[in-house]
């Protein structure tokens, strides 16, 4: 086992549970190690603190356990029961027993679920998963065969898609594929169900898993507040916001994204669910230049849920002056007594840092605007209470006069 040795007085975080180990801590390293071995980290004077998946850059370890958990043959199906067993008690799991209205979740959150680097989202029986570190692709097998053990005949497959999200490493076959298909399992898609409405996920050509899980309980309260509205959905991609709107009696919506393929699921959602399609109208187009020539006050329910602005802290000014200047135009064209919900996913961007940039967009604006209420991620997409890193998705809903 190769040996990380930390400076005097840089163990604190690791104490504290943080599940991230910077290089900059390190004073020592015994051994060789290869980017993705496991490796036992230890403070200055010798106690070992945790065990995780070593890694080239300014994270130079990604805890996996704080004691040896990670070296026992069982740790990956123990690690996978946990997860699951969180989503039973959550009442996500438990479709087909007729227990739940949603079959589809998100299984593994990274460190949400102490498995930093690991992303695995579950759609009725198919487990699609993303490695984000080199240490999780080369675990994949092992993964795999653990969702196998957990989830046993109900399982269909396991899919990895983790060649956008894996760290670009030579003699990694960065190569989407299968990892496990239950005999007779053939498709690249199917419906799945979320709090009862009908969704067509494809995982091999859609945006990262196939569909944004994470945004289930903000769609929700999209469904409370559409009736008899015209509800514009910007950023829409397979239209999850629309659904839900055109479900609970919204007037007409109008949903929009510049990708033709996802414009394509949309109206395959909104005929799978049942919808008068006059009541619906995609448009493909950029979703920012649509919402410069929108009339003032055609719509009085907006979704503004764009990709992430800023991806890194060098991005972060510059994320915050797009986000205002969105803002600014929803806000400025929302009818009288509208809603606008809208939403950041960029990490780097905290909620006080999206509150403040929306708050200029509507002094901006000059019009009376009130937060009506916060808005996250959902419970499957946990936050470690040790990383409040984790934390990426935030929103605003706000009622302009």
């Amino acid at each position: 086992m190769i040996k990380i040795f930390l400076k005097k007085g840089r163990d604190e975080s690791l104490r504290r549970f943080h599940p991230w180990v910077f290089s900059g801590a390190i004073a020592d390293v015994h051994g060789n190690p290869a980017e993705g071995d496991v490796v036992a980290v230890y403070s200055a004077d010798g106690e070992c603190l945790a065990y995780g998946h070593f890694q080239i850059g300014s994270i130079a370890v990604r805890v996996l356990s704080f004691d040896d958990s990670a070296l026992k043959q069982d740790y990956w199906e123990v690690m996978l029961s946990r997860a699951l067993q969180v989503r039973v008690a959550s009442g996500l799991h438990g479709a087909a027993s007729g227990e739940s209205s949603t079959n589809c979740y998100r299984l593994v959150h990274g460190e949400g679920d102490n498995l930093p680097g690991l992303i695995i989202d579950y759609y009725d029986g198919v487990c699609v998963m993303q490695a984000h570190s080199v240490g999780m692709f080369r675990a994949k097998k092992q993964i795999s065969d653990a969702l196998v053990a957990v989830y046993g005949d109900s399982l269909k497959a396991v899919y990895d898609k983790s060649s956008g999200t894996a760290p670009f490493k030579a003699g990694l076959e960065l190569i989407d594929g299968y990892l496990y298909k239950k005999e007779g399992f053939s498709d690249d898609e199917q419906v799945v169900v979320e709090n009862g409405h009908k969704f067509m996920v494809n995982w091999t050509e859609g945006q990262k898993t196939g569909f944004f899980l994470d945004q289930r309980d903000n769609r929700a309260l999209v469904g409370q507040l559409s009736k008899g509205r015209n509800v514009l959905n910007l950023f829409c991609y397979t239209g999850g916001f629309s659904i839900y709107a055109l479900a609970s009696g919204a007037e007409h919506v109008d949903s929009v994204d510049s990708s033709k393929k996802a414009m394509m699921m949309v109206d395959r959602n909104v005929a799978l669910n049942g919808f008068d399609p006059a009541r619906h109208t995609s448009l493909c187009c950029d979703a920012i230049d649509y919402l410069k020539q929108v009339p003032e006050g055609k719509y009085d329910l907006m979704i503004v849920d764009p990709p992430a602005f800023a991806k890194h802290r060098g991005a972060l000014k510059n994320a915050l002056r797009a986000y205002q200047r969105l803002n600014a135009a929803a806000i400025s064209k929302v009818a009288s007594g509208g809603f606008v919900f809208t939403y950041s996913c960029s990490q780097v961007v905290d909620k006080e840092a999206f509150a403040l940039a929306v708050f200029s967009a509507a002094a901006q604006c000059g019009r009376s605007v009130r937060i009506l209420d916060r808005l996250n991620q959902p419970c499957d997409h946990s936050v470690n209470i040790y990383h409040p890193e984790g934390e990426y998705l935030k929103g605003l809903l706000l009622y302009v006069e």
